[in-house]
């Protein structure tokens, strides 16, 4: 299984970036996909994740201004980011908890991250 992000990049206080993590590989259903993130010498975090069924849960501070959504079909996840702020810049992980069949346990994979950057 391969988690592959993409989207990162620099943007300007303020500004706006759409993140997506997308699954391939051995898959037979995907139950949850995350985005977390670390900054230089910070613990990862999690940011916001979404459940199968849509569910949501985000960190306090990202509320109101980060959406996580999911493209089940595609086994993809996008994490809108809004009103992005230099607190915000950061390596972002997706991660996903997948099961392989139908009779197999689940696991978590996680991606190689892919760098966010706000700054004027």
């Amino acid at each position: 299984v391969q988690l592959v992000e993409s989207g990162g990049g620099l943007v300007q206080p303020g500004g706006s970036l759409r993140l997506s993590c997308a699954a391939s590989g051995s898959i037979f259903r995907i139950y949850a996909m995350g985005w977390y993130r670390q900054a230089p010498g910070k613990q990862r975090e999690l940011v916001a994740g979404i459940t199968i069924g849509g569910n949501t849960n985000y960190a306090d501070s990202v509320k109101g201004r980060f959406t996580i959504s999911r493209d089940n079909a595609k086994n993809t996840a996008y994490l809108q980011m809004n009103s992005l702020k230099p607190e915000d810049t950061a390596v972002y992980y997706c991660n996903a908890e997948l099961s392989h069949t139908a009779v197999t346990g689940r696991y978590t994979y996680w991606g190689q991250g892919t760098q966010v950057t706000v700054s004027s």
